[in-house]
C-alpha cells in the first residue's frame, strides 16, 4: 500500500503527527520498534510546563505557550475519538526557590514573563507554606505559574494513537526500520525487517532513536540521549494540589494521592536500568522539599531516553538535504507539552502551508516552510 505519509516512531510526538495527517484525511502508516507509547513518553510526569524553564523571549517559548493553549480543546477531541481521558489538570506549577538567588531569579523570570502577557505571581514562603502546608521551612518562596499544568502522559499518547487509529492510519508495532528507500534523489519510503513501505512523505519521529535513521543519510542533524530516571509513590492523604518544580527534581501530584518524583539526567546513555544512586539523589531531593515523604510508600521506578539537540532547540521541519524526509525530534524533556503543536506544524508543513516566522530561531532554523505533498 503507498502512503501519504509514514511515520517513524509511535511515541507522543509521533502519534501526534500521526493524528494531524489522518484528521486531514492523510493516509497514514506509523512504524515502532517496540510498542507504541512505551519509551520516553510512557516515563514522562506529563507536565506543561511553559513559563517553568523557557524564558519570555525564547523563541521555544512562543511554541510551548502556543501548545498548552491547545490542551483544553485537545483534551475534548482525543476523548470523543478514543474515549480516553488524557488527565488534564490545570492547577498551576509552583517553581520553588530555595536558595536568596533563586529566590531573586525566579523573580526576574516572573517579570519578563508578565511583559509577553503571561500570569506569573511570587509568593513569599509563609503564604507558600499556608498553600501547601507539607513543604519545608527551608524553602524561599516560589514563583507561581497558574497557567501551567499536567497531563497523564502515557494516557496522551494512547489517545493521540488511538485517535488516528480511530481516523484511518495504520500502526506497525514490533519492527525495525532498517533503512530508507530512496529514488531519484527523494526518500519514498523505509525498509523494515517485514517488508518495505512507500509513501510521499517520512517522518523521522523515534526520540533519541531518531539520530540513528537520520545519521544514515549524512545529515547535519546532532542529537544525543538523556536518561533520566524516576520514581513514584503513594501517600496516605494529598501532601500537595499543584506540581512542584526546582532545579534539581519535580514532584508531580498525581490521582489517587500519587505523587511522581524525577528526574535525573545522564548525558550520552541509552541504557533504561534504574541505579541506587539516582534514585537516592531524588530521593534526597523530594524528601528536603516534603519531609512527610518519608512516610510514604514506594510504588514504582522507571527510567527514560530523552532525544536532545546540540542547540537545545527541537527539529520540526524537512531534511535539510534529501526531499521526502522530515524531522520531529530533539524535544528533550519537553516532548509531552510541545506534542500538540508539533503535530501541527508537521502537518502544516507536509501539506505546503505557512508557519509563524517568530518560531524561526536566528542561527538555526528548526521550522521552515518548505516542501508539501503533490
Amino acid at each position: 500500500m503507498f502512503y501519504d505519509a509514514i511515520v517513524v516512531g509511535g511515541g507522543v510526538i509521533g502519534s501526534s503527527v500521526a493524528y494531524q495527517l489522518a484528521r486531514r484525511q492523510k493516509k497514514v502508516l506509523v512504524i515502532d520498534r517496540g510498542k507504541t507509547g512505551q519509551k520516553a513518553s510512557s516515563a514522562a510526569a506529563g507536565m506543561l510546563g511553559a513559563q517553568s524553564e523557557l524564558k519570555g523571549d525564547d523563541s521555544l517559548f512562543q511554541m510551548a505557550r502556543t501548545s498548552r493553549a491547545m490542551f483544553p480543546s485537545l483534551a475534548v477531541e482525543l476523548k470523543e475519538l478514543s474515549g480516553i481521558d488524557i488527565g488534564l489538570q490545570q492547577k498551576g506549577l509552583y517553581k520553588i526557590a530555595l536558595t536568596n538567588e533563586e529566590k531573586e531569579a525566579w523573580k526576574q523570570l516572573g517579570k519578563s514573563q508578565k511583559a509577553v502577557g503571561e500570569t506569573a505571581r511570587w509568593i513569599d514562603r509563609d503564604e507558600m507554606r499556608e498553600t501547601e502546608p507539607s513543604l519545608s521551612d527551608r524553602i524561599s518562596g516560589a514563583l507561581y505559574l497558574p497557567e501551567d499544568g499536567q497531563v497523564d502522559a502515557p494516557k496522551l499518547t494512547k489517545a493521540f494513537a488511538a485517535s488516528a487509529a480511530a481516523l484511518g492510519a495504520d500502526f506497525l508495532e514490533h519492527t525495525d526500520v532498517t533503512g530508507l528507500v530512496e529514488e531519484n534523489g527523494r526518500i519514498i519510503g523505509v525498509r523494515t525487517i517485514g517488508g518495505t513501505y512507500t509513501g510521499n512523505a517520512v517522518i523521522a519521529a523515534a526520540g533519541a532513536w531518531s539520530a540513528s535513521l537520520l545519521n544514515a543519510e549524512r545529515t547535519i542533524v546532532e542529537t544525543y540521549p538523556v536518561k533520566g530516571e524516576c520514581f513514584s509513590v503513594r501517600t496516605k492523604r494529598p501532601l500537595i494540589t499543584g506540581t512542584l518544580f526546582t532545579k534539581d527534581c519535580y514532584i508531580v501530584p498525581k490521582a489517587g494521592n500519587r505523587l511522581v518524583i524525577g528526574a535525573t539526567e545522564h548525558v550520552g546513555s541509552f541504557d533504561e536500568s534504574v541505579t541506587l544512586e539516582g534514585l537516592f539523589q531524588l530521593m534526597e531531593k523530594a524528601r528536603r522539599l516534603i519531609p512527610s515523604l518519608r512516610e510514604s510508600e514506594m510504588e514504582d521506578t522507571w527510567a527514560g531516553i530523552r532525544p536532545q539537540t546540540k542547540s537545545g532547540i527541537p527539529y520540526v521541519g524537512p531534511h535539510p538535504e534529501k526531499e521526502g524526509l522530515w524531522m520531529a525530534t530533539g524535544h528533550y524533556r519537553n516532548g509531552i507539552l510541545l506534542s500538540a503543536v508539533t503535530g501541527k506544524l508537521m502537518a502544516d508543513q507536509i501539506e505546503g502551508k505557512s508557519v509563524d516566522p517568530d518560531w524561526v530561531t536566528s542561527g538555526q532554523s528548526f521550522i521552515t516552510i518548505e516542501g508539501g505533498l503533490s
